[in-house]
Parts: structure tokens; C-alpha cells; sequence
């Protein structure tokens, strides 16, 4: 019964998707997805080959970016021949935010997607994840774990993220359940917009943080989730939160001092 439900909802957001992408294709063409990666020779070329195989009405660009891999992702890469796909090499491992800033360089698309390396978050999601842009509701798209009762989220990753994602929503004025999720979709509107400066995990809530004081409207949608460990790569830790949790305060300075510098009458720009 339960497979039978999943089919049928599959069935109407493939049917919603192409009457949204439809209607949209002539303001979106191209959707770029950037894979950052480091160290994760056992999943990138799962990764690249799923992302590959989504099918889309759009036209599809992938750039990858090497963040200095140390365990034999870097020769995968090396040894992979589509055309399609941009490589990019860092010499030393600068951090994911950076990585993605590399990539968000490089971006052609009307459309940009981040994808994570590791399997945790599954390409095939992609049809739902762009429909809310393509429906022109919203120009940028979070991903929630948390909107999907049945994902296993571990107990102290969940309760860090309900307190980034409180801390947030209380200083930013929004309502949203996922803040550190990976799956961020934007438009290139959004990417020429934001002013991105993190080079590690933190980029997730800077991202947030920008696109709030630019007054971007956010709208999260429910994905799957299969959360690793520590022994199966899982490369986040409690340091990491810090910076996220830092990154949050002084981009709440910086607006206050803004609006402050506003009312008294001084331009800022």
C-alpha cells in the first residue's frame, strides 16, 4: 500500500512539473549543478553518474570541484572523459564554501543546484526541488530533512541544526525547519546577488543570512535523507557549528547596522 502511494505521488509531481517547466523553459534553459568535493572516492562517480542520468527539460551543466582530495577522488576525476562535465582542481583543501564559491564562478546556468558528494542526499529529487521555481512561486528552493518524518536524523545532528536553524529563524524573521541542508536550488538572479565570503560548512546559513537581507523569498520542500558517520566519511563537526553559529551573529550586526545607518539617513552603497 505503501509503494503503491509513493508511485502516485511521484506520478503527480512529474505531472505538476511538466505543466510548471512548460510554462517557465523560456526563462530557464540551462540548470547548472555543482558537486563540491573532497576526499570521497567511494561515492563520486555514483554521484556524478545519478546526476547525470537525471532527466530534466532543461539543459544540464555539471562542474565539479576537487578540493584538494588526498584519497583517490582526485584521479577518478581525472580519468572520467565527458565533455559535458567541468573539472576544477584545487591544490590544497580550502574548505566547502569555497569550493562552491569556485563553482558559483563558473555557473552558466539559469538555474543553480548543490549537490554533495556523499550520497546523502539523492539526485532524483531534482524534478521537486526546481518546481517551485519553475512554477515562478519563489527564486530559491531549501531542501528540509525535517519535512520528512521518515529520514533517521542522528539525535545531536538534529538537535544542532534545531538550534541553528531557531537561531535563524529569530534573527531573520523566517520560518524554516532546515538551515544546514545541502540542497540549496536558486536562480542566477540570486547568485548575482548574494556576496559570499565562507570558505567552510558555514556557507549553508550564510547563504540563508544573504538571501533574507536581500529579501529573497525562501520556500522549503521535503527530501530524503541517509545520514553517514564519522567512519563513513561524515566531515562536519562541533567547530564547524561555532563558525555557523558566529557567521549568523555578524550578518545580524551588519543588518542592523544598516538599518540603523538608513534611518539616519546615510547611504551605505
Amino acid at each position: 500500500m505503501g509503494e503503491m502511494r509513493e508511485e502516485f505521488m511521484q506520478a503527480e509531481i512529474e505531472d505538476k512539473f511538466i505543466k510548471s517547466s512548460t510554462k517557465m523553459l523560456e526563462s530557464f534553459k540551462l540548470l547548472t549543478v555543482i558537486i563540491p568535493v573532497y576526499n570521497e572516492e567511494s561515492t563520486i562517480a555514483e554521484v556524478i553518474e545519478k546526476v547525470s542520468a537525471v532527466e530534466l527539460p532543461l539543459e544540464k551543466e555539471i562542474i565539479v570541484v576537487d578540493d584538494g582530495s588526498t584519497d583517490g577522488t582526485t584521479e577518478i576525476l581525472q580519468a572520467k572523459t565527458e565533455s559535458k562535465i567541468v573539472f576544477y582542481f584545487t591544490p590544497v583543501n580550502i574548505g566547502k564554501g569555497a569550493a562552491v564559491r569556485i563553482g558559483l564562478k563558473l555557473a552558466k546556468g539559469d538555474i543553480i543546484l548543490i549537490q554533495d558528494a556523499d550520497l546523502e542526499l539523492d539526485p532524483n529529487e531534482y524534478k521537486m526541488l526546481l518546481q517551485p521555481i519553475l512554477e515562478g512561486k519563489t527564486q530559491i528552493v531549501n531542501g528540509s530533512r525535517f519535512l520528512r518524518s521518515e529520514n533517521k536524523v542522528p539525535i545531536v545532528r538534529r538537535l544542532a541544526n534545531f538550534f541553528l536553524t531557531a537561531t535563524t529563524n529569530q534573527f531573520y524573521g523566517l520560518n524554516l525547519t532546515d538551515v544546514a541542508t545541502a540542497y540549496k536550488v536558486f536562480t542566477k538572479e540570486v547568485a548575482q546577488s548574494l556576496r559570499l565570503k565562507s570558505n567552510g560548512f558555514e556557507i549553508e546559513c550564510e547563504f540563508i543570512a544573504q538571501a533574507s537581507r536581500e529579501n529573497f523569498k525562501i520556500v522549503e520542500v521535503p527530501v530524503s535523507y541517509r545520514p553517514r558517520t564519522k567512519f563513513e566519511g561524515k566531515k562536519i563537526g562541533w567547530k564547524d557549528g561555532v563558525k555557523t553559529f558566529w557567521t549568523l551573529c555578524k550578518y545580524r550586526l551588519e543588518k542592523r547596522k544598516v538599518l540603523k545607518e538608513k534611518f539616519l539617513g546615510k547611504d551605505v552603497y
